[in-house]
């Protein structure tokens, strides 16, 4: 797992349009799994495009400290058991 926010933004710079599976923490022992495509990031956050059928919503974006604090935790399906 890359230590630094820089890093995590590099490494996902290098996987934009891939499909992903997400686990978010959502609070109160809730977890959060969802699965999209890792649409654009940004200076401080990436977005994520989710699938409509299992979804409400279409899109939805983190921090990298996100990533960092472990309380997001992204897989990507191309990679086979590699976590970012």
């Amino acid at each position: 797992m890359p230590k630094t926010l820089a890093d995590i933004k590099k490494s996902l710079d290098s996987n934009l349009g891939k499909r992903l599976l997400l686990k978010a923490n959502g609070g109160r022992r809730k977890t959060i799994e969802r699965s999209g495509v890792l649409a654009e990031t940004y200076q401080a956050v990436f977005v994520v495009e989710l699938d409509q059928e299992e979804n409400a919503f279409e899109r939805v974006s983190y921090s990298y400290a996100d990533v960092l604090t472990e309380t997001v935790e992204l897989t990507f399906e191309d990679a086979a058991g590699s976590a970012v």
